[in-house]
């Protein structure tokens, strides 16, 4: 048998492997939508459970079989509205034109300067015809959770609509009311989530990059790689060759994520004694289908999809598994 090499894996797509600079994930690309609405939500991950049901989808090998999904509970707060920002388009740019702050809570204080007028009455002078994109800074409310966090997160979200007027006029209108999750999502919806992975420390080049584990006899080291490439002799080592480092705690997006089912009632997914490393749910709940980056309490950016994929039908929902993880 040949002896089966495998000098690195993992994809040098994601280079630097560089820690986050916050534990909130940055929304690089807005998404636009025709429906009125904001593009996406925030919650608090909460952790993993399964639920059984019937398979629908037609070209499945499985249609009509009972199935287990594996889902990730992610608690959503209401949200509401800081401020909206009005952008305008400059050559390929886009430009922060005006900002108007529109909340005066006491949370949002702990983050941001408030002002001392109202100035709300700014919206009213706006002119639609100067700006071509309106998007809104929102901010959670963590102090509704058990997750033991006070200061809210924010996060900047694009208004969907079919023109700038008709998003300045729902901004109005939800000003110091809460956004609500079932406004948002549907199930059966796709989403993308953007979340910041669980930090791993300082971790060797196996674990980091899956190279192969030396011949028993291999001189120095077996868990290092065997050759630096052709430079090092000039004591240059190629950025391409797998070294040790700090792992964990990046962003990442997954695309395409399916929605199994919006919860209204925590009582329908609340565990006996509350959920391990987490607590009691207190508001809506949302279950997306299989794994999500992060651990348990970490803040999770749920936005509209964008790589459109066909819907993917859902399956019928028999149980949802409320067991409890403790011990598992």
């Amino acid at each position: 048998m040949p002896n089966i090499r495998q000098p690195r894996s993992g994809s040098l797509q994601f280079w630097p492997r560089k820690r986050s600079k916050r534990k909130i994930p940055r929304v690089r690309s807005q998404v636009d939508s025709k429906d009125l609405k904001i593009t996406g939500f925030a919650g608090y991950k909460v952790g993993m459970t399964h639920l059984q049901g019937i398979e629908t989808n037609k070209y499945s090998h499985k249609k009509g079989d009972e199935i287990s999904v594996p889902v990730t509970i992610i608690e959503c707060p209401p949200l509401k509205i800081a401020t909206i920002r009005l952008y305008k388009k400059e050559g390929l740019k886009l430009v922060l034109k005006k900002e108007i702050i529109l909340s005066k809570d006491k949370n949002l204080g702990k983050i941001i300067t408030l002002p001392k007028k109202d100035q709300k009455s700014k919206l009213e002078k706006l002119n639609p015809e100067n700006y071509d994109e309106v998007r809104v800074l929102l901010f959670t409310q963590p102090h509704l959770t058990t997750t033991g966090q006070k200061k809210p997160d924010v996060l900047e979200l694009n208004v969907g609509g079919s023109s700038v007027e008709e998003k300045i006029n729902f901004v109005k209108e939800n000003i110091d009311k809460a956004i609500l999750l079932n406004t948002i999502y549907q199930e059966g919806d796709m989403t993308d989530i953007k979340s910041i992975t669980r930090g791993k420390g300082f971790q060797g080049p196996v674990k980091r990059f899956g190279i192969t584990i030396r011949a028993r006899k291999s001189e120095k080291a077996i868990r290092n790689p065997g050759s630096l490439g052709p430079w090092c002799g000039q004591g240059h080592i190629m950025w391409r060759v797998a070294h040790a480092g700090k792992m964990g705690y990046h962003q990442r997006t997954e695309y395409n994520k399916q929605v199994i089912k919006v919860i209204e009632n925590p009582e329908e997914i609340n565990q006996k004694g509350g959920m391990l490393k987490y607590g009691v749910i207190k508001n809506p709940v949302i279950l997306v289908k299989g794994s999500v980056g992060g651990p348990r309490k970490r803040m999770i950016l749920l936005q509209n999809a964008s790589r459109t994929k066909k819907k993917i039908s859902l399956p019928t929902i028999e149980k949802v598994n409320l067991d409890s993880k403790q011990g598992n």
